[in-house]
């Protein structure tokens, strides 16, 4: 197993400082997702650990030897594009195994790499096929297949899934996942789909114009956003957020909004707070409940059955809320409802900073 260390990365395009001071570790054998919208720099930092990008300044080690310069073929690296990149006229072992013979690999040994990464990818009964033969869910598995069998050290997907529909998106996360529990070797994975984030990595990354806004667990980066951008990217729908100010007297909290107040003292707050100041309170849409007994009122505008689930869209008071609503649903578009939030799961932020309070 290997670990990647990115040092005060710097990396420009002409004028355009696409990256500035960034500092990432990679750990040896986790699954580290870069996750953020597309311009926010993810696979500019991908491609430069593989070397196809030259840096302006920094460094970065792998596997404890200074790479920066390096050629990509003298990384330890296995990458996965977006695209397929198949030779049409090859077989599915031609394309598995032409890297290895263009190296000069033993034909035993290419042979005992093609035959593993086919079996652990369900390849096995293909490997005569042209990929002209294959299913795009097949084709993206002999382009992982093609990186594995480098038995490479670190292995870097650059979106290898936003090409197949949503059904095989899902399968191949599983067979991801499994393949890095398997493997056990390090995964550095690029994606602006927050599913894939949630569901496959050790550690998610989130980035936003060449810059790490939070590094953590999936369930920490969801619980515990350090920032306004981070609450809102993570979730389908995103969190809730209720501008509000914030109250504090007598060693007692209270969140004021909407014409109601909510008290909000057992909150974790990371500092002392400053009474009247202007505030932000984020609720997940889970955490959002419709109830008869509820202290704020709302409309509801839009219903969106989700199968085991709706999403029940709200306005109060010209903010628009959802709330996820598990089973048989007892209201409708346009009814006045009444709902209530988890206090214990909100998130506050300092509204001039948009930083975690």
């Amino acid at each position: 197993m290997t670990n990647v260390e990115v040092s005060n990365l710097c990396i420009r395009f002409g004028s355009n400082e696409v990256i500035k001071d960034l500092n990432l570790e990679v750990h040896a054998g986790e699954f580290l997702v870069l996750l953020g919208p597309s311009g926010c720099g993810k696979s500019t930092l991908l491609h430069s650990i593989a070397g196809l990008i030259d840096v302006a300044a920094g460094s970065i080690r792998i596997g404890g030897k200074d790479m920066t310069w390096a050629e990509p073929t003298d990384r330890n690296i296995g990458m996965v594009f977006q695209s397929y990149a198949l030779y049409p006229t090859m077989s599915v072992e031609g394309n598995l195994s032409f890297g290895l013979r263009v190296n000069g690999t033993p034909k035993s040994e290419i042979q005992r790499r093609v035959l593993r990464a086919a079996d652990m990818l369900q390849l096995t009964p293909l490997l005569r096929r042209k990929p002209s033969q294959l299913s795009g869910g097949q084709r993206q598995r002999v382009a992982i297949g093609r990186a594995l069998v480098r038995e490479a050290g670190v292995f870097l997907f650059d979106e290898p899934l936003s090409n197949l529909d949503a059904k095989l998106r899902g399968e191949l996360r599983r067979e991801l996942k499994l393949l890095h529990k398997n493997l056990g070797s390090t995964m550095v994975y690029v994606t602006h789909d927050q599913v894939e984030a949630m569901t496959l990595a050790t550690r998610i990354v989130v980035m936003r114009s060449g810059n790490i806004q939070q590094i953590g667990a999936p369930a920490d980066v969801y619980e515990r956003p350090e920032n306004l951008f981070v609450a809102g990217f993570l979730g389908s729908p995103g969190m809730n957020f209720l501008d509000g100010k914030l109250t504090i007297s007598a060693g007692s909290a209270i969140f004021s909004a909407l014409n109601m107040s909510l008290d909000v003292g057992a909150y974790d707050f990371r500092g002392p707070a400053a009474t009247g100041q202007d505030v932000i309170l984020g609720v997940r849409p889970e955490n959002l409940m419709l109830q008869h007994d509820g202290a704020w009122e709302a409309k509801v505008s839009l219903i969106e059955p989700m199968g085991n689930h709706h999403v029940v869209w709200l306005d109060s008071g010209g903010t628009s809320l959802s709330s996820i609503v598990s089973g048989a649903l007892s209201v409708a578009v346009d009814q006045n409802v009444r709902f209530s939030v988890d206090v214990s799961r909100i998130t506050l932020f300092n509204r001039t900073t948009e930083q975690r309070l």
